[in-house]
């Protein structure tokens, strides 16, 4: 399996120590795809070699963040994309629409045990992402993470949102704001909520955690559950946990 993640901030040089047959997938935001081996990130630049050249060394490229779409690292590369995903993620433009579903029912979730991903055998890398309490992006921040059917997610909220008018919410939410336009009608006012996938309107309460498992691929989006959000102001803080696959 591959794990795709959004360009990012900082990169680990651990890329090195990998052998040189894993094929990243760069693709640019002009539509452009580059396969090579991203070894580096620095001063918002992603270094790639490229081919197999002459004696063993291959060409080298310098690619701006700003203009790289999305990176889908190599499995063997996996623990390395760990390493950039730990960072704050930017928003891409797409983004799912911000309209009432048709369906709102949330994805089955799944509890383990309380036990940690070296207790269990199982590896998680983590992604750190402020989500907007606002009408920015249609209300949605993307993670940067593209998460496949089957795959475990832990996802951790903290931080305190203004929902205009002198109302306040945590990631769980106001219970006693009325809202017939939120997303999720039944769940409180302002709670954090996720969808997977830009096309899909099976919305996920969050709340200040949840441990799930997806039953869909697609790109995490993150929002906040409340119809009108043109007053609101602040940030949640979230912690991602995926499973390494």
């Amino acid at each position: 399996m591959k794990t795709i993640l959004r360009p990012l901030c900082s990169f680990s040089l651990v890329l090195a120590l990998f052998v040189p047959v894993v094929a990243d997938t760069i693709r640019l935001k002009d539509g452009s795809v580059i396969r090579g081996q991203v070894i580096g990130f620095k001063d918002q630049q992603f270094t790639i070699l490229i081919g197999s050249g002459a004696q063993g060394r291959r060409s080298r490229t310098v690619i701006y963040m700003e203009d790289i779409e999305s990176i889908e690292f190599d499995a063997a590369t996996t623990s390395a994309a760990a390493a950039l995903a730990n960072e704050d993620n930017s928003a891409p433009s797409s983004q799912p629409s911000r309209s009432t579903p048709s369906n709102t029912s949330t994805v089955p979730v799944s509890r383990p045990n309380n036990t940690s991903p070296s207790s269990s055998g199982q590896a998680f890398f983590n992604i750190k992402v402020a989500v907007r309490a606002d009408n920015a992006n249609n209300g949605w921040t993307n993670t940067g993470l593209v998460v496949r059917q089957g795959q475990r997610l832990r996802i951790s909220a903290t931080g305190r949102i203004s929902l205009g008018a002198g109302r306040f919410a945590t990631p769980a939410g106001v219970a006693n704001v009325a809202d017939n336009d939120k997303l999720l009608r039944t769940e409180a006012t302002g709670a954090l909520i996720a969808v997977i996938g830009d096309d899909n309107d099976d919305f996920i309460l969050i709340g200040t955690r949840r441990d799930f498992v997806a039953q869909r691929d697609g790109v995490l989006f993150l929002g906040v559950n409340e119809g009108n959000l043109r007053d609101n102001t602040g940030t949640y803080d979230i912690v991602i946990e995926a499973e390494a696959r």
